[in-house]
């Protein structure tokens, strides 16, 4: 009725009812249903669909990066708020709780504030063995430090999210993000460009380059499964903002011979529908330099590829040596098991990969 009294949000919605984590008090907001909170990294989901990173059904079903969609890898959620404090509900979906890689950064998530170069790691949320929902303050800003701020919440590298929730302060309202200074940068590749094994989200090589750039992320990274099929590459270019594109599936190519009819192939599906997006090629990231007979003819065929497109009159295309990516001292400091990069792996990739892309003039 026009001349009833208003009546409190808190009445009509009770996820606006204050509740408490960690004995200070919140109100809890859906993360995923737009509005003030931004989902990054997902351009390929249904609207309102579940956070996928494929299309759902043919003909990627019969992939088997397919079976590893569902994982979150490279999505975030983004926000700004003067909250004195951060909250975070998630409620987890199937993931991969693995041996040689923390939980932490399988199925955790963390929270930065601030956007690009002067984001910072506040808070991570760390499920327990088992845990299906978990509830956390990450952050809480320390006494007299006020104001309006970005925050980003990375969301599980090795697993999936159903429902997310962020609860803030009573009284202070979420508004939306500032908006990236680049386009997106999509990652097509192995184990290692999904993020094994960081130690929380935001220390996959793939975040960190983003983060650097202050540029969003596609990271269609498919552990063991990256097998360079057409449909992908076309899947690949039909996206749209995308600054540049990192073309790393050497790992997952299961033998040369199979490296050599899809590589190239794939290439040039994807630059003769994009001619003018910058493209960086990856041979395997490498720890070790055991330069086995495979690895150089793996190599061999990778650079071929950028070297027939440079031929071809294609400025916009340069190769990264995998076996470079890792500096000459401390080596097997970077690895968790010779082949995944632990967090200093990631550090010294994710450095690689921005001077590679900053010659290429994505900056």
């Amino acid at each position: 009725m026009e001349n009833e009294s208003p009546r409190d949000i808190a009445s009509l919605d009770a996820n606006f009812k204050p509740a408490t984590v960690d004995g200070r008090a919140v109100v809890w907001r859906d993360a995923l249903a737009g509005g003030p909170f931004a989902l990054e990294g997902l351009p390929l989901r249904a609207p309102g669909g579940p956070l996928r990173r494929l299309p759902v059904g043919e003909p990627f079903a019969r992939f088997p990066a397919y079976g590893l969609a569902g994982h979150a890898a490279g999505a975030c959620v983004r926000f700004r708020t003067a909250s004195p404090w951060i909250a975070v509900r998630a409620t987890l979906g199937p993931g991969c709780d693995m041996n040689h890689m923390p939980r932490a950064g399988s199925i955790g998530l963390d929270l930065y504030r601030g956007a690009g170069r002067a984001a910072r790691h506040v808070g991570t949320v760390q499920p327990n063995p088992g845990e299906r929902i978990v509830e956390c303050m990450p952050h809480v800003r320390p006494e007299g430090d006020a104001g309006d701020e970005t925050w980003q919440v990375n969301l599980p590298l090795y697993g999936g999210i159903d429902a997310l929730q962020i609860g803030l302060a009573p009284g202070f309202d979420p508004a939306p993000p500032p908006p990236r200074r680049l386009g997106r940068i999509v990652f097509y590749g192995s184990s290692i460009t999904q993020g094994g094994c960081a130690s929380r989200p935001g220390n996959a090589y793939t975040t960190m380059v983003c983060r650097a750039l202050d540029a969003g992320q596609v990271n269609l990274g498919f552990s063991g499964c990256a097998r360079g099929e057409p449909e992908m590459a076309r899947l690949i270019a039909s996206l749209e903002g995308v600054a540049a594109f990192v073309l790393d599936y050497d790992h997952n190519a299961p033998t040369p011979g199979h490296l050599a009819a899809t590589h190239e192939p794939f290439f040039r599906i994807v630059r003769e529908a994009r001619p003018d997006w910058p493209i960086l090629v990856l041979s395997r990231p490498n720890v070790w330099f055991d330069d086995t007979a495979e690895i150089a003819e793996r190599r061999r065929i990778v650079r071929a590829t950028v070297r027939h497109a440079r031929a071809r009159g294609d400025r916009r295309v340069a190769f990264l040596d995998g076996a470079r990516l890792f500096g000459r001292e401390n080596r097997d400091d970077c690895s968790v098991d010779r082949i995944h990069p632990n967090d200093l792996g990631f550090r010294r990739m994710a450095d690689a990969v921005l001077a590679a892309l900053r010659r290429l003039g994505v900056a």
